[in-house]
């Protein structure tokens, strides 16, 4: 799994940005088949920065979250909304295996109204 650390307005140090990729690295826990990870801290408000993290995970949109506060404090915050969100989407899939009848339900159909006209006059 990829993942990369950048910083918009200002620069994080090797050890903040090692910090960070350690803490984002357990999202792999929740679902395997992650392939990259992007944070990207904006430094504008050097004392509330905004995290913005994506995931790509395979046959799948990413994944994102974004919160502003303090730089950990919001890291947190923006796994643990990225943690719902693969834990719901994974559910979902795990679903549709073990229900296979609900990718394939059958839409009722309703009654025309031109049969049901024709009925009508005869």
């Amino acid at each position: 799994m990829l993942i990369k650390v950048s910083a918009r307005h200002g620069s994080l140090s090797e050890e903040t940005q090692e910090k960070i990729r350690s803490k984002v690295e357990k999202l792999g826990r929740f679902f395997d088949r992650l392939t990259a990870i992007e944070v990207t801290v904006d430094l504008d408000r050097r004392d509330a920065p905004t995290v913005d993290v994506r995931v790509s995970a395979e046959h799948r949109h990413d994944f994102r979250a974004q919160q502003m506060g303090e730089l950990f404090a919001a890291l947190d915050q923006v796994i643990q909304k990225l943690e719902n969100q693969l834990r719901r989407y994974k559910e979902r899939i795990q679903e549709r295996h073990r229900n296979p009848n609900l990718r394939r339900m059958p839409i009722p159909e309703e009654p025309t109204t031109e049969s049901a006209g024709s009925a009508e006059s005869a």
